[in-house]
């Protein structure tokens, strides 16, 4: 994964007159009427949510408190590993005061990072095919050795059963309308005030989004630091390609479309160590020494002019949101 991550900032080289027209940045994360059932070819190593169950209503009066978790992604798997590069997951759990009954609530991959940042290339099928679905997981319990011992699991917030019964509603519209999993952060340059071209969409902000609608709820948080990670390419002005249809259908560019195809080849499953840095060196030249990037974005296809320094990935301060105690008599 790390591997992945790293070589991910080096893409077939593209040339021509296409600019993109005026556009708002960074571009809306799209969603949808409804979510679509998944392939069968899409698997996952670790099984998604499997514990998961329907989130309870609790009782007016009850007094739930908002805990912050969070722990280096694989923690399970890798312990601290991913911790040390500040590669963290983040979710949320709830202690319900009437029946000291202990929540968790995130959202994460159905498929594992790897299949939501690059795409299979199939046999017999034009386009790059996404396994690119992420939605929310409720389950009863909180594992509070996983969150304490390389991470974090601190009170937050107190809130009233009516405001929890108020976001249940929220998650349920969040998560059945905001569907696709989007890895990067793409932006213009390090500088804290550079433009965003697209802004990614993955567990961390599915846990601020919450403590927002919380806040718009009543909800008051504690005064205390917290961090996320992001994953961010350095681009200049990113330029609009099309979608499956107009690039991959029967009347698209075929030069194209073979060029996205050769981008996203080297960042296939490797059977050999040898393998791997091949395609390595070629992800090099082209995102490094050619700066070329491919991004794929709410189902549309962008051709990003890297520029240095390319990729990093952050842990920075993001506020909690300021609630008022005037909602919900809290």
């Amino acid at each position: 994964l790390l591997l992945l991550l790293a070589a991910a900032v080096w893409g077939p080289c593209f040339s021509g007159g296409l600019r993109s027209p005026q556009r708002r940045w960074p571009v809306p994360y799209r969603r949808f009427d409804y979510r679509p059932k998944t392939d069968p070819y899409c698997q996952a190593r670790y099984t998604f949510c499997p514990t998961g169950s329907a989130i309870p209503i609790m009782r007016e009066e009850d007094v739930i408190e908002v805990y912050r978790l969070q722990a280096p992604v694989w923690e399970f798997k890798y312990g601290d590993l991913l911790g040390h590069l500040k590669i963290m997951h983040d979710a949320v759990g709830f202690k319900s005061s009437l029946t000291g009954k202990n929540y968790t609530m995130e959202w994460y991959e159905l498929f594992q990072l790897g299949n939501c940042t690059f795409p299979h290339l199939r046999p017999g099928m034009d386009a790059p095919f996404w396994c690119n679905q992420g939605a929310a997981c409720f389950y009863e319990g909180i594992d509070d050795t996983h969150w304490k011992e390389n991470g974090t699991l601190v009170l937050v917030t107190t809130i009233s059963g009516t405001m929890f019964n108020e976001m249940a509603k929220w998650v349920k519209y969040d998560n059945e309308t905001g569907i696709y999993y989007e890895t990067w952060t793409v932006q213009a340059s390090p500088d804290s005030q550079s433009v965003v071209w697209f802004d990614s969409y993955e567990c961390s902000k599915f846990i601020l989004r919450t403590y927002q609608k919380l806040a718009d709820l009543g909800a008051v948080f504690k005064k205390i630091q917290t961090n996320y990670t992001s994953i961010i390419l350095f681009s200049g002005e990113p330029i609009y390609l099309g979608n499956e249809t107009s690039i991959f259908g029967p009347l698209g560019n075929k030069t194209l479309a073979a060029a996205i195809r050769d981008f996203y080849y080297p960042f296939k499953p490797h059977r050999t160590v040898g393998e791997f840095f091949v395609d390595l060196l070629k992800i090099i030249d082209r995102v490094i020494l050619n700066g070329q990037f491919y991004l794929f974005y709410n189902l549309e296809y962008w051709f990003l002019p890297m520029k240095y320094p390319y990729l990093k990935i952050i842990y920075e301060e993001v506020p909690l949101p300021i609630g008022s105690k005037a909602s919900f008599g809290v």
